[in-house]
């Protein structure tokens, strides 16, 4: 569940990229893998170890941004009577690479894949996440495949996975996607993505349970000339991140049966947060009655109006302090649900991209075969939640600096010019200090000056005094 995602589009600016460049630097993010660790990966390439079961009869096809080559998951889905079924690829990482080898040492110590506005910085080398392992169209791959049957409601009723062999037969994106669904020109197969999504995004309802279509902050290039924005998510996006989300409910629910497992969990979140929110929803003209549960505000916000997408990246506030908790020996914590999914949830699948999800996996395969996991799994569990946790929090400050530095570099001309904004938090001991979103362009950042206490909620006149991108910083004033 990210909380802001960050692209660009067209040619970076030499200051952006100089910047970022920099920042690489600075947090000393390891850019390129050691010679041994290539050495392994080029080795393992052609050289996996392959599953007995064979699925590549099954057009599985996948649904990734345009420019994606580093593809986790693939699926398949068709009627079955009155209900669903779901078939679900997933790349098998551990087909390729050897517990405690340098390819595995050199993934725990850079546990998720980092993304920058102008590049990525892999988890595995891109022989394997982009390459080998990949489940790429055309290509035969090892991989754990989920069985996963609905009824006519979106239920699960059974949940299978196992090691197989899949090719995937078309690499889809979203607008793509999007468009043959809504001509009604898609195949069944892709069709019923809308059918079986919208089934799983009315039980989400149900059970209490939210997803954020956090919108996608976008640098574009007109001319010359760069403008920052926010891409809304399609309905498309929601329907596919519910089979991943389906998946990672069945995972967990394996898992809490077999009494061994690694799940994403994620508390309620405190009464102040709650506040604070509700305070920014006034700040940017969101109406939430008393009464109204958040999750049902969140639910009729549009991604595609500026004060609906400042609103949503505030909510992201409410996703902090998950983690993952690891139980074995039918010990299984209590609370053990991830709040916003308001179920038993895990991380599986995305293993090209994270390390846990690999793990995950293991258990998964264990738990249906009614065995323990591997020993190279168990050994390894007690210290996944930090490792994870020490990653994760490297992946948001990446974020974070990533997006001062995106906003410092497009606003850099433009010191003295005055912008309308919303002003969405004040320091409760500093009045004159607070947090503002800019209506266009697609900015939040601090501000400070004056004499007077900032009018939350309501919109202020504010002058651009800093943007630097080798400081990552950029401040407001009032006009």
């Amino acid at each position: 569940m990210p909380s802001r995602h960050m692209r660009v589009t067209g040619a970076a600016e030499a200051t952006l990229r100089t910047a970022l460049t920099e920042l690489r630097t600075k947090l000393e993010i390891p850019r390129d893998f050691p010679p041994e660790v290539l050495a392994e990966a080029a080795h393992a390439a052609k050289n996996p170890r392959l599953p007995s079961s064979d699925a590549t009869d099954i057009p599985f096809f996948t649904i990734d941004p345009p420019t994606s080559t580093d593809l986790d998951q693939a699926m398949h889905l068709e009627r079955r009577g009155k209900g669903y079924r779901v078939q679900y690829a997933i790349a098998d990482v551990a087909a390729y690479v050897t517990p405690g080898g340098p390819l595995d040492q050199e993934a725990h110590a850079r546990v998720t894949t980092l993304y920058f506005p102008d590049e990525k910085v892999p988890l595995h080398p891109p022989t394997l996440s982009d390459g080998a392992a990949s489940l790429l169209p055309d290509q035969t791959c090892p991989a754990l495949l989920w069985t996963i049957d609905l009824d006519g409601d979106g239920r699960r009723t059974d949940t299978d996975v196992r090691r197989a062999l899949v090719r995937s037969r078309a690499k889809l994106d979203y607008d793509g996607v999007q468009k043959a669904i809504d001509a009604g020109t898609a195949d069944e197969p892709l069709a019923l993505l809308k059918d079986i999504g919208l089934l799983r995004e009315r039980l989400e309802v149900e059970r209490g349970g939210i997803s954020l279509n956090v919108p996608e902050q976008e640098i574009v290039e007109h001319d010359g000339v760069f403008e920052l924005g926010y891409r809304a998510p399609l309905p498309a996006d929601g329907w596919n991140a519910q089979i991943s989300l389906l998946t990672g409910q069945a995972a967990a629910d394996l898992m809490t049966a077999h009494g061994t497992g690694i799940l994403r969990t994620l508390p309620a979140a405190p009464d102040g947060a709650v506040r604070r929110l509700r305070r920014s929803a006034k700040a940017l003209g969101i109406d939430w009655p008393h009464h109204v549960p958040y999750s049902e505000v969140v639910r009729a916000l549009d991604p595609r109006q500026a004060h609906h997408a400042a609103f949503l990246q505030e909510c992201t506030t409410l996703l902090r302090g998950a983690g993952y908790t690891v139980f074995t020996g039918g010990n299984v914590p209590d609370p053990h649900i991830h709040a916003a999914v308001a179920a038993a949830y895990t991380h599986c699948t995305a293993p090209l991209r994270r390390l846990v999800d690999r793990y995950a996996g293991e258990i998964c395969l264990a738990a249906v075969a009614n065995e323990e996991p591997p020993e190279w799994v168990l050994s390894a569990l007690p210290d996944l939640p930090k490792t994870m946790a020490d990653g994760t929090r490297r992946a948001n400050g990446v974020e974070r600096e990533c997006v001062d530095i995106v906003e410092a570099a497009l606003l850099k001309d433009r010191i003295g010019e005055v912008f309308d904004a919303y002003v969405v938090d004040v320091k409760d001991h500093e009045p004159a200090v607070g947090t503002i979103h800019l209506r266009d362009p697609a900015v939040i950042a601090r501000i400070e000056g004056g004499e007077s206490k900032l009018p939350l909620g309501e919109r202020l006149r504010v002058r651009l005094t800093q943007a630097d991108p080798g400081s990552a910083k950029v401040q407001f004033a009032p006009a």
